[in-house]
């Protein structure tokens, strides 16, 4: 009897896997039909769909060839048959065998990238509806610059995104971004903002990397600065980049990476007004 199974999953190749335990046989002995491809849904978050195929076992019914052939042969025609040279395969054309396991997601054409207009589009209408199911009432503004896609949200109390040094925006901005992956062009990274608070952020890092440095300069010693996420800390790398009486490095991992600023040799061997 030919087993045939309906079986759903997450993707085509889950299926099939469920298929051959459901069936007890290799994937090269089961016939199967993709009846729905797996879609991500609204964002990947909303409306998922798995992928349904159907599955039954290989078999070759012999039957009708074993009674429609002539139980004896005449003699002639098997050795006229013996004479024949057979036909040599198309080695031009690829060979499928029964150890073929090419995953068939391999064999779907790749997905292009968004376009930097759509890919901001729809990190927009993601930041707004993340929004609206917080239950806050504000608007989303989009504002392109060379190296960003800023989303703007604008409205009263809106400060109140901000967080204690800006964890509830930059919580905003890596929500958006992980949601929309690599969708983009990658030639411009999102950035969530409200009321200044990153320019503002900005030149207040600024004042403090310079203050430091004279600091650590004044008492040729290093001084460390307190955790801070990868953007912060690249405000103040670059902020010295150019002081040539110190450097700047980061140790620690993760939440606890922080800033040495380091006065050089020259400024740390120096004397008093040499």
């Amino acid at each position: 009897m030919n087993h045939r199974l309906e079986i759903e999953g997450k993707t085509i190749d889950e299926a099939i896997n469920k298929a051959c335990r459901e069936l007890g046989m290799p994937r090269e002995k089961l016939q199967i039909e993709i009846l729905a491809e797996e879609t991500t849904g609204f964002f990947g978050l909303v409306g998922m769909k798995k992928a349904k195929i159907r599955a039954s076992i290989m078999s070759i019914d012999m039957s009708p060839l074993e009674s429609a052939a002539p139980k004896q042969k005449p003699q002639r025609e098997t050795n006229h048959l013996r004479n024949q040279r057979l036909p040599q395969p198309d080695r031009s054309l690829p060979s499928i065998t029964g150890k073929e396991t090419t995953p068939l997601r391999n064999l779907q054409p790749s997905k292009p990238q968004m376009t930097d207009e759509a890919y901001a589009g729809k990190a927009k209408f993601f930041l707004e509806g993340l929004l609206s199911r917080m239950g806050v009432d504000f608007t989303v503004t989009l504002m392109e610059t060379d190296d960003a896609h800023v989303l703007n949200i604008e409205g009263d109390g809106s400060g109140l995104l901000i967080g204690k040094g800006g964890q509830t925006l930059d919580a905003l901005q890596y929500l958006v971004t992980k949601t929309l992956g690599l969708e983009g062009t990658e030639d411009k990274k999102i950035v969530v903002n409200t009321e200044n608070y990153r320019e503002k952020r900005k030149l207040a890092l600024v004042e403090l990397a310079q203050k430091l440095s004279e600091k650590a300069k004044k008492k040729r010693k290093p001084v460390i600065v307190n955790p801070m996420n990868a953007h912060d800390r690249r405000i103040i790398h670059l902020a010295l980049q150019d002081d040539e009486g110190v450097t700047t490095k980061s140790r620690g991992e993760g939440p606890f990476r922080k800033i040495v600023i380091i006065p050089t040799a020259a400024q740390r061997h120096a004397k008093n007004g040499g």
